[in-house]
């Protein structure tokens, strides 16, 4: 499953284009329909991913550790 969600975390970021971010929830529930168990598999992909960083308040963390809500970007 981490190649499709790698997959699908990249194409909504280059749908949004750089500058615009998105939710993590939103790759989710492009692949599952109880996406709320994919989302820890969404965080650590994307943390692992030099194209895309998380942002919390627009300050950038760590998709794994950061608690409450995130938005993921284009780099």
């Amino acid at each position: 499953m981490s190649d499709r969600v790698r997959a699908a975390i990249l194409d909504l970021a280059l749908q949004r284009g750089r500058g615009k971010s998105f939710c993590p929830s939103e790759v989710a529930k492009a692949l599952a329909p109880e996406w709320r168990e994919l989302m820890p598999e969404v965080r650590a992909v994307a943390a692992g991913m030099p194209e895309v960083f998380a942002t919390q308040g627009r300050v950038e963390v760590d998709p794994v550790t950061a608690r409450g809500p995130i938005r993921l970007r284009l780099r």
